[in-house]
């Protein structure tokens, strides 16, 4: 069975910190590029964090720079979302997804909800 599995949200003070993870079984999981999305209440989904197959190349959107870092492990079919100096404005549920190198397929994860408040 084809899934991803995110875990690590919660709630946290701004300025503080979380480490999201997400596991995947199912399919090749090296033959797959991993990102983060997020989606706030009443707002559409947005990317967040982008990680390569292999080499570890990474892309995140303006909003997360110098604050969030995405990683994978390929042995243990997890990535991971390292989210530093929190703000309020960070708060959503944040989704795992997996799209294949050359067929495009997409696999989501269920999500993971941050809050982020005093």
């Amino acid at each position: 069975q084809v899934q991803l599995v995110e875990s690590g949200g919660g709630w946290v003070q701004p300025g503080g910190s979380l480490r999201l993870s997400c596991t995947a079984s199912g399919f090749t999981f090296v033959t797959y590029t991993m990102s983060w999305y997020r989606q706030a209440p009443g707002k559409e989904r947005e990317l967040v964090a982008t990680i390569a197959r292999v080499g570890g190349s990474t892309n995140y959107t303006d909003s997360v720079k110098g604050r969030f870092a995405i990683s994978r492990d390929n042995a243990r079919n997890t990535i991971y979302l390292q989210m530093n100096s929190l703000k309020p404005e960070d708060t959503a549920v944040y989704y795992c997804n997996a799209v294949h190198l050359f067929s495009g397929r997409s696999v989501w994860g269920q999500g993971t909800q941050v809050t982020v408040s005093l």
